[in-house]
């Protein structure tokens, strides 16, 4: 095996941003700054105390996951997060495992990642008498990412854990849908093990495995029900990553789609007008989509990193499915569609190892209102966002603030709510505290 020897190259401190972000300009230099030898009297970071805090906050926080953009969950990372999840093209820390794991071909050494998402949100309903709110709601969710590259073999290998899809939503007794459903929950887990390979200087491909599990409830009060069941499923995810000139850079990610089959048992809150044991088994099929992520990143100068990106889902994988029974089948139809979230954001470097970044996202709606529920009431998202962080010599930190709104969304001829319009607000926090060994 012949070993490529890269040239060294002395970086200024003060100029340096996200562990050297746009050396990648230079073709087959490093991304990551060159080791410093510590000097006696510095300290090394607080690597225990930070991760027995993260693990306190993830013991505090909300177990119900977070809504947003229908059900999926795009924000896994609060640097990534404060540039509009515009990140494929740059992936350039651990996260990169969930938007571009071809990009941790680009860190040195072993990186760890912890991050936390938090969100409070809520829902408006507007009739042609009155007006219902949903129940105000927060939550957050824990991620975790680990990187490890093996240079002399041109091979990085990562781990992520983080939850793609969530749901949860509650309204109001009095709400006039109580049959589509009062409250409903989705709970998805996924460790994600990938392996990355660099055959040039310029070009990354990876592939990872995708191990899946979740949990679902559903309870309405007419008639009454409560619905609860869990569900394992594998999948894949592939990506590539290319810098075709220096400042300029493409990435690639497709996941697969994965299918949930719910199995639990269904509990009668109130007893049918026909014989019916009070709880009996239940099953419910439920297909999440596949993905297709595609990025550009461009780099005028050092300090500078504008990208553009194009999230699209196959939420027409979701038809029409059933609650089955002994006793027989209740249908639910979705009939959901494909949608895309555009994604756009810039993040300027400063002196001191300093960022700011900020970002503006575009969702499509996936639900049309033949089949609109109100419990996933989904519409186009305008979601702005902005952050800051730092890096240090082995610690860094980002942080960023998310505010999001669904413009009034009128249904009308609609089986499971009545006539009227939806409205969405959102605000969200993310932190993420890296450390680079």
């Amino acid at each position: 095996m012949h070993l490529i020897v890269k040239p060294r190259v002395t970086i200024n401190k003060d100029s340096s941003c996200r562990k050297a972000l746009f050396l990648s300009q230079l073709t087959g230099i490093n991304r990551q700054p060159r080791k410093i030898k510590a000097l006696k009297t510095a300290k090394p970071p607080p690597i225990a105390a930070a991760v027995s805090l993260f693990c306190l906050l993830c013991a505090l926080a909300h177990p119900a996951p977070l809504f947003a953009l229908g059900i999926r969950l795009p924000d896994q990372d609060a640097f990534a997060t404060a540039r509009g999840n515009a990140f494929a093209a740059t992936a350039d820390d651990p996260s990169a495992i969930y938007y571009n794991p071809a990009g941790i071909t680009q860190l040195d050494g072993a990186n760890l990642s912890l991050g936390m998402y938090g969100i409070t949100y809520a829902s408006r309903f507007t009739g042609s008498s009155d007006s219902i709110n949903s129940q105000q709601q927060w939550a957050a969710l824990p991620q975790t990412f680990s990187t490890l590259s093996f240079t002399n073999y041109h091979l990085a290998a990562g781990l992520g854990v983080y939850s793609p899809y969530g749901l949860s939503m509650e309204w109001p007794n009095n709400a006039p849908w109580t049959r589509s459903g009062q409250s409903g929950r989705i709970d998805y887990f996924r460790l994600n093990p990938v392996l990355a390979w660099q055959p040039c200087a310029t070009f990354s491909i990876a592939a990872g495995a995708m191990l899946d599990y979740s949990q679902a409830e559903l309870e309405t009060s007419t008639p009454g029900f409560s619905l609860r069941g869990r569900a394992t499923d594998p999948g894949f995810n592939v990506a590539i990553l290319w810098h075709p000139l220096p400042q300029h850079s493409l990435g690639l990610m497709y996941r697969s789609a994965t299918d949930m089959n719910y199995q639990g048992h269904i509990s009668y809150l109130t007893p049918p007008p026909y014989p019916q044991p009070p709880s009996e088994q239940a099953e419910l099929n439920f297909h999440f989509p596949q993905t297709l992520v595609a990025g550009y990143s461009y780099r005028p100068s050092r300090n500078w990193n504008l990208e553009a990106d194009a999230d699209w889902t196959d939420w027409s994988c979701l038809r029409d499915t059933s609650i089955q029974t002994p006793s027989g089948s209740a249908p639910l139809d979705f009939n959901w569609k494909q949608s895309t979230i555009f994604e756009f954001g810039a993040t300027r470097c400063f002196g001191n190892g300093w960022r700011a970044s900020a970002g503006y996202m575009f969702s499509q709606n996936s639900v049309p209102s033949a089949s609109f529920n109100p419990l996933i009431p989904d519409s186009d998202r305008h979601i702005f966002s902005i952050g800051v962080g730092k890096t240090y010599r082995h610690l860094s930190w980002d942080a960023a603030y998310q505010l999001g709104y669904g413009p009034a969304r009128s249904v009308t001829a609609d089986n499971n709510s009545p006539n009227g319009s939806y409205e969405f607000f959102s605000n969200a926090l993310s932190i993420n505290l890296g450390w680079h060994f």
